[in-house]
């Protein structure tokens, strides 16, 4: 196979679709650094693991020898792509964009060294003029830029294209776009999103991460391998096999996580997260399948009530008071007791009532 070939197979791995082969292979042939663009608007503070997917790619052209160029859209962002939004965003401030934008550098570093307008006009949502100029914005960057190459979600086809046609018009050579798939979040239904509560932050503890690659299904658990796992292909194919000769996916599972943290943390981290997790559930007795509530609540007694493992805030006194209430397998003994919001704890009521309570 030639060294174009290889790159190609590498550049292919996990992506949805690559615009135009020939032309990138001619790219490739030319033997200069491609500039490969990837462009975030950092309308949120954190990243999590579904924006990984597009910038291990990015990652992918850096080990290949190319240029990236990751651009953090200060001012699409104050704008708020349209795209598989279902309502007109609120404009965030420059300040926001700012703060947003310096989280979004830091975090990158740790792995570098459809058009839904439709759905709203026939809906009678409105639609900002502001919104309608986004593509013409992010094209114009790959003009600016003159990218080669542009990285993005299935969800950005659009935009990319609209760079394509905007560097033709301005007699540039246009860029391959490839696009990748958008990870469904650890419930396995909708996209991965902070405001759904089902994201796994790529700086959050190394204990809480391990546990939520843990808890999503075996199903989902080949989807995340696919698209974020750094092991060879050859090596997470043996363990398909593997698992259809028989064996216990939690051990495909564990070795993913470990990895995962490893890369986000350390490798220590993640041995220590799986000793902590199996003690968890084997020595305290826990199941590791129990039901999930996302609360807004963060006063103890409020938080049983909300998720629905008492009836009342006074059965929940009752219940800390004569020591029938653990948190993370620990007594309850404080009935005013506060939980950070962000976290997740399992919360056990009596001997056979568990669940797994996020506070939002």
């Amino acid at each position: 196979m030639s060294s174009i070939e290889q790159a190609i197979q590498t550049i292919r791995r996990g992506s949805d679709e690559l615009i135009v082969e020939e032309e990138l292979k001619k790219k490739l042939a030319s033997g200069r650094k491609l500039r490969v663009k990837l462009g975030l608007d950092p309308t949120a503070p954190d990243l999590h693991l579904g924006h990984t997917v597009v910038i291990n790619k990015l990652r992918d052209f850096q080990q290949l020898g190319h240029q990236v160029q990751f651009l953090i859209g200060d001012f699409t962002g104050m704008i708020g792509d349209p795209t598989g939004k279902n309502q007109t965003r609120p404009p965030l401030s420059r300040e926001e964009i700012v703060a947003n934008a310096a989280t979004y550098k830091e975090q990158a570093f740790k792995i570098l060294d459809p058009d839904d307008f439709s759905k709203r006009f026939h809906a009678e949502k409105p639609i900002a003029v502001h919104e309608l100029l986004y593509p013409l914005m992010q094209g114009y960057d790959s003009v600016a830029m003159k990218a080669d190459v542009e990285l993005g979600g299935t969800d950005q086809k659009f935009n990319l294209l609209v760079g394509r046609e905007l560097q033709r018009i301005y007699g540039q050579e246009r860029q391959i776009v490839i696009t990748m798939p958008l990870l469904e979040g650890t419930d396995g239904r909708e996209k991965m999103s902070k405001s759904l509560g089902n994201y796994i932050g790529i700086t959050e503890p190394a204990a809480e991460m391990f546990g939520k690659l843990m808890r999503i299904s075996d199903e989902l658990m080949w989807r995340y391998i696919d698209l974020l796992s750094f092991a060879p292909r050859s090596t997470t194919e043996s363990w398909k096999k593997e698992v259809a000769s028989g064996r216990n996916p939690r051990e495909i599972k564990v070795e993913f996580a470990k990895e995962i943290v490893a890369r986000f943390h350390s490798a220590a981290a993640a041995r220590k997260s799986e000793e902590d997790f199996d003690a968890m559930f084997r020595d305290r007795e826990m199941p590791q399948e129990m039901p999930e509530k996302t609360v807004s609540e963060t006063a103890i007694l409020k938080v049983l009530k909300q998720a629905e493992l008492v009836p009342s805030t006074n059965e929940a006194t009752r219940l800390i008071e004569q020591g029938g209430v653990k948190l993370n397998g620990e007594k309850v003994s404080d009935k005013n007791l506060t939980l950070r919001r962000g976290e997740t704890v399992v919360i056990q009521v009596g001997k056979r009532k568990f669940a797994r309570v996020r506070i939002a």
